[in-house]
């Protein structure tokens, strides 16, 4: 029976490791840096975990499309991640009110990957795509593409 206890606890600490490592993982080197790896896709922002520790965090950003090219902005706010402040397009308004822009990487392609590093304060933040296509009439935030993050 103890075998199967021990057993037991191996594999859910193998799984709990491989968790660990799949979405946010220290930076090497020792620092308290942290990687979060975040997908993008039409219509959804997709973050491999929900919150990382104050500090330096990298996002490690992809474009999975499967057609648009998509954009990556980190806003600090104590609004909902579906309340942001828009203008007549649907489009957040990222100056003034009751967000801030923490940083943004512009225009990924479709399949490409780009890496955003930010010194983050403890508090709530709003991962979003913020790009209006006049072609196809759409703003990517307001066809879902927003979600919570935490910074303890």
């Amino acid at each position: 029976m103890s075998r199967v206890r021990i057993g037991a606890a191996v594999a859910v600490a193998a799984m709990l490791g491989v968790a660990g490592c799949s979405g946010a993982s220290p930076t090497p080197g020792g620092d308290e840096a942290t990687t979060v790896n975040v997908t993008l896709q039409e219509w959804a922002v997709v973050p491999a975990v929900s919150s990382a520790p104050a500090g330096e965090i990298t996002f490690h950003v992809t474009n999975d499309g499967p057609e648009d090219v998509h954009e990556f902005v980190v806003i600090q706010t104590d609004l909902a991640h579906g309340d942001l402040p828009v203008d007549d397009t649907g489009t957040v308004v990222e100056e003034g009110g009751d967000i801030t822009v923490s940083g943004e990487i512009e225009d990924i392609p479709v399949g490409e990957s780009q890496d955003l590093t930010l010194s983050l304060d403890a508090g709530s933040y709003v991962l979003i795509c913020n790009i209006y296509s006049e072609d196809e009439l759409e703003a990517h935030y307001q066809m879902g593409m927003h979600i919570g993050f935490t910074v303890d």
